[in-house]
């Protein structure tokens, strides 16, 4: 793959949301919150499906808080309970979110913002306020993971860096999920494209693939293949760090300077002070213009034109 090779994603981008993130009212207590105002303008190259398990499994808004005991992995496979001082909604929470997965199945949908501490939605913690819902993940937080979904919780959406960081390690686990590496040479391809993301968010691991398509062996290439794109897609469930973050960007802009010959002054060195919101500012600059001039930006290597 060469160096003029821009990963493109074209169409646009679907995006489940819990319901309640969307300004919906569903929460047991009659709330909700718009938090795609966070994103201004962007919000509009997504198409959005919200779900709320909770409705859909057939719970009224407002309705008694829900709990889970122990946590939602055990709820689906047989150990646990959803209760309330309704009773036990544990079969009728279940029936809601293979509705809302089924939903967003049927939509093309392989990226969900939730609300963490919902013990539905919530997938790190389902607590709210101090007060228990349940232990982590919630029912359908679990369902999600086990589908292979790329998960972003909706907290993120209100600071600039790590929307930046879920979005562009969104498009990348997208793209990887669309690629079929039918021989060695596509494979090698793909991970040209990857490897400066792969090695910010785990380097170790990033050395260690690198070596092992290094020594594939025609024999070696379906397994390893198979097993390529899906340790590359766990990965890229991960957040990096404003360290990694800036040295990266550091490291690949000097290749955008040895490439183009051009200078951008707003960028600075990693060990210069600024604010979050001032880095996410020279990372969306130099994405667009390494997309002008068509050098791969190997920190956000796909670029996103719905």
């Amino acid at each position: 793959m060469g160096e003029t090779t821009m990963p493109v994603i074209r169409q646009k981008i679907a995006i489940g949301i819990s319901g309640c993130c969307m300004g919906a009212k569903v929460r047991y207590n009659g709330k909700g919150w718009d938090m795609l105002k966070f994103i201004g303008r962007e919000k509009g190259d997504y198409l959005w499906h919200p779900v709320c398990p909770e409705c859909l499994a057939g719970l009224p808004v407002p309705r008694n808080p829900i709990r889970i005991h122990p946590d939602g992995r055990q709820v689906w496979e047989g150990g646990g309970r959803v209760l309330s001082r309704s009773g036990d909604l544990t079969r009728d929470l279940k029936e809601g979110c293979r509705i809302s997965l089924e939903v967003l199945r049927k939509a093309g949908v392989g990226v969900f913002v939730f609300m963490e501490g919902s013990p539905s939605c919530g997938i790190h913690r389902t607590t709210l306020k101090g007060n228990r819902r349940g232990n982590p993940p919630g029912v359908f937080g679990h369902l999600l993971e086990e589908e292979g979904f790329f998960t972003i919780p909706v907290a993120v959406l209100q600071s600039p860096i790590l929307w930046w960081d879920a979005r562009r390690r969104m498009l990348a686990f997208l793209w990887l999920s669309e690629q079929e590496a039918a021989t060695p040479r596509e494979l090698y391809g793909i991970w040209h494209v990857l490897k400066f993301l792969c090695q910010e968010l785990d380097n170790p691991l990033a050395r260690e693939w690198g070596k092992r398509l290094s020594a594939m062996k025609p024999g070696d290439f379906p397994g390893l293949g198979e097993a390529f794109k899906r340790e590359v897609l766990a990965l890229l469930r991960t957040p990096s760090t404003l360290p990694r973050i800036k040295q990266s960007m550091w490291k690949n802009y000097i290749h955008y300077r040895r490439k183009t010959g051009k200078d951008l002054a707003q960028i600075k060195m990693p060990t210069d002070l600024r604010s979050a919101t001032a880095l996410a500012g020279e990372l969306l600059l130099l994405e667009r213009e390494s997309a002008v001039g068509e050098v791969l930006f190997g920190t956000s290597p796909i670029v996103y034109r719905p």
